[in-house]
């Protein structure tokens, strides 16, 4: 579903993606993990676009994705992307916010729309909230009902850029409920995050990376197990000491 081969990107003289080549199946959830400033979010914000690359290929579901007769628009509408701030319109209601691209894009009636929405987020737990507005909504509904916004595009992949980390940690739990509801559905999805606890129990596969590159690759057994490059032995070293320490 999604092919990287000897992708690079700089940001001026920095190597932000240094000869990155991964590939991930349809319905396999990958989460990508690693310290700050690792490349992660660069590199899967390079999946829809949002970031130009310099070199490589990339594609998704069999397309060249930077082909110069590619329509960035229709590629990202068949992309469902959720960011770390919710990114929902404030002047539109949840249902507005659900309704809006299909209707434009997709050209479904406001019936069909309006029906797929509901059906949507009923399936996050937010159809009681269809006519409320985002500012009425606590951090983790709105990321919800960006969840639900994405998949009324009917997107074949879901792309996740640390869903979670701009939330209370309260409000975590639910969004990634609504995440292992996906994955049980068979969704394709890449998610950058620092929730190991989903990544171990989700994930069919954990990307490590450090200063643009991808260190390790495993299953998420083996990665938090035995985890053989250094680098990645000394993160989940450093994440696990403060939990020890309080425990």
């Amino acid at each position: 579903m999604i092919k990287l081969e000897s992708v690079n990107k700089w940001y001026g003289d920095y190597h932000a993606l240094a000869d990155i080549s991964e590939s991930v199946g349809k319905g396999e959830v990958v989460v990508v993990c690693g310290p700050s400033g690792s490349g992660k979010s660069t590199m899967i914000r390079t999946l829809n676009r949002l970031e130009p690359i310099q070199s490589g290929c990339i594609q998704i579901d069999g397309q060249d994705i930077y082909a110069k007769e590619v329509n960035v628009d229709g590629l990202r509408s068949r992309i469902g992307f959720v960011f770390q701030q919710f990114n929902l319109f404030p002047h539109l209601t949840v249902l507005q916010n659900c309704t809006l691209a299909p209707m434009r894009l997709l050209k479904k009636s406001r019936a069909e729309a309006r029906d797929t929405a509901l059906a949507l987020l009923d399936r996050v737990g937010l159809a009681h909230k269809a006519e409320a507005y985002p500012a009425q909504l606590s951090g983790g509904q709105q990321q919800r009902v960006a969840i639900a916004r994405a998949l009324a595009m009917n997107p074949p992949v879901m792309l996740f850029d640390e869903p979670t980390s701009a939330l209370d940690p309260e409000m975590v739990g639910e969004v990634l409920q609504a995440m292992k509801g996906l994955a049980k559905d068979g969704m394709t999805m890449v998610c950058v995050t620092h929730e190991m606890g989903f990544a171990r129990e989700v994930a069919d596969r954990v990307i490590f990376m450090d200063q643009g590159k991808v260190l390790e690759r495993a299953k998420p057994e083996s990665f938090f197990r035995q985890p053989e490059h250094p680098r990645a032995q000394r993160f989940l070293s450093d994440i696990r000491s403060p939990w020890a320490a309080a425990v």
